[in-house]
């Protein structure tokens, strides 16, 4: 289903001399269904002051892979449909190796930089050059029950002291997480990973996954299942996780911003008794949340850069990000309107939230992130489920990983 914009064909009748005029310039976008409308809203308020473009939004399916592989398919094709390319952070570095993109980098000066959180354009940069101008953000933190425990936990052993001594198990279980062998399960652990002093890949490209940091990392994270989380956490994607939670099975919880909006519902059990926080650390070490969230890139087959830009300079400005956050629900890139009165006034628990975007990390970058993942998808649920060690898990996950990236 697609919001099309159609062009009327003038056709010049007998005794009509000259061309046609030309129509109007179209550049469309692939992105998920407009579920609130704040893209419509959007796309008509950049019309009416820009009448010689239009825009056509074209809502594909839910699925992010889905609609990954649709625009891959296309330009694999060399099939020019889409000018603007509407990515989530892990297909940058795929995507700008592959040529897909134009850069960024003279459109987007490092004054106009400054206005977006760092970690949104640490996530929408491959190699020194930027090919994303970030539109929505998300990163993993911590819920936790505000009228179980006193405070959110700071540390890992925090955490299991405090879940231990509200839980009730089977009734209510301490810690509930993403653990199915799926890229949720990737995106928790390395917020174990992160907050133990723990990499994938260090800054010289040596894959460093089977360190002391990732082993103490993975041993924490398989022992909290069958203590503090169930042993069915192995199966739990992010709704089995907020749905333990906010039927009150659960003391905390790992998972996205999402998840605030339907535990404060009326209907909600947990309603006015939830609070969050950046996921604990190890001593010494730092919180650090897995960063996710959308940006648009201009393709590089598409013969209208130039009004592509002008509809991205438009849609990522701090009023348009305001309309996608009211009819959507989607959260701002720009740090200012973490302090907008109106969104805080709907939405109070920003204030707590940019703690969190502020320690947002973005998942490894690299071109083969997808093989990366898998890779540490199959290992770490191996160690969750005990049919690796912790240890045996990240070497071979990480020789995996050696092969993946041709380290030697």
């Amino acid at each position: 289903m697609s919001r099309r914009v159609l062009v009327p064909l003038l056709l010049c009748l007998s005794g009509c001399g000259g061309a046609p005029p030309a129509g109007p310039v179209v550049i469309r976008f692939l992105e998920a269904p407009d579920v609130g409308g704040g893209w419509h809203a959007i796309i008509d308020r950049f019309e009416a002051q820009s009448p010689g473009i239009r825009v056509d939004l074209v809502e594909g399916p839910p699925s992010t892979d889905t609609r990954e592989e649709m625009y891959a398919a296309a330009f694999l094709g060399g099939d020019a449909s889409y000018d603007l390319v509407y990515m989530d952070v892990p297909w940058v570095p795929k995507f700008a190796a592959r040529g897909w993109l134009r850069t960024l980098d003279a459109r987007l000066p490092a004054a106009a930089r400054a206005a977006f959180l760092p970690a949104d354009l640490a996530g929408s940069t491959y190699r020194g050059h930027l090919f994303r101008v970030p539109m929505q953000t998300d990163a993993g933190m911590l819920y936790y029950r505000s009228d179980l425990v006193p405070r959110a936990p700071e540390t890992f052993d925090e955490l299991v002291r405090m879940a231990r001594a509200a839980q009730a198990p089977p009734e209510r279980w301490g810690f509930v997480f993403e653990g199915l062998q799926y890229e949720g399960l990737v995106t928790t652990f390395l917020e174990v990973l992160w907050g133990y002093g723990g990499r994938v890949i260090d800054d010289d490209g040596r894959v460093v996954l089977d360190s002391p940091a990732a082993e103490r990392a993975l041993e924490w994270m398989a022992g909290l299942v069958g203590t503090i989380a169930p042993r069915a956490v192995t199966a739990y994607q992010e709704e089995d996780a907020r749905q333990a939670f906010q039927e009150g099975r659960a003391v905390f919880m790992r998972n996205w911003p999402y998840a605030w909006t339907l535990l404060q519902k009326p209907d909600s059990p947990v309603a006015g008794k939830v609070g969050i926080a950046p996921m604990p650390h190890a001593p010494g070490a730092e919180s650090a949340a897995t960063l996710g969230g959308w940006g648009f890139g201009i393709a590089a087959s598409t013969p209208h850069p130039d009004e592509a830009w002008r509809f991205i300079a438009f849609a990522t400005s701090a009023d348009e990000q305001k309309v996608l956050h009211f009819r959507n629900g989607r959260i701002p890139t720009r740090r200012a309107l973490f302090d907008d009165p109106a969104i805080l006034a709907e939405s109070p628990y920003y204030r707590s939230l940019l703690p969190v975007l502020l320690a947002a990390r973005p998942r490894p970058v690299h071109p083969r992130y997808a093989e990366i993942s898998a890779a540490i998808q199959r290992h770490v649920s191996a160690a969750l489920v005990g049919r690796e060690t912790p240890a045996g898990a990240l070497r071979a996950a990480a020789d995996e990983i050696r092969a993946i990236v041709g380290e030697r």
